[in-house]
């Protein structure tokens, strides 16, 4: 498995960036796929997450600016407008397993999905 994100950089406040993700041939994507996070000395969080069904949820942190969407069943993308300076972190790509979305299905949101792979992330950083 590969995941593979790309897009960041430097942005202003009030910018925009989008990011990227390609998941490799052969990875389970038909349940959760998402969007995580995570800034310097603070723990990684969910930012935006699309289902297999395709509903989408986002953190109350972004919602109204970024917006996830599943281009087809391998790339992932997440555009970033009016970004914020507490935006800068570390964004990853994440797929949930086959036995996570199983359990999972028609019961519990993305949110409470058990992710199997991650990418290496690819950094945003967002300055006044």
């Amino acid at each position: 498995v590969r995941i593979e994100e790309s897009g960041g950089g430097s942005a202003q406040v009030g910018g925009s960036l989008r990011l990227s993700c390609t998941v490799s041939p052969g990875t389970y994507t038909s349940g959760c796929m998402a969007w995580f996070r995570q800034a310097p000395g603070k723990e990684r969080e969910a930012v935006a997450n699309i289902d297999g069904d395709n509903t989408i949820r986002y953190d109350e942190s972004v919602q109204g600016r970024f917006s996830i969407q599943k281009l087809n069943k391998g790339t992932l993308s997440l555009q970033m407008n009016n970004l914020e300076a507490a935006d800068t972190a570390m964004y990853f790509c994440a797929t949930e397993g086959y036995h996570s979305h199983m359990l999972r299905a028609g019961y519990r949101t993305c949110w409470s999905a058990d992710f199997e792979h991650f990418g290496q992330g690819t950094q945003v950083s967002v300055s006044s």
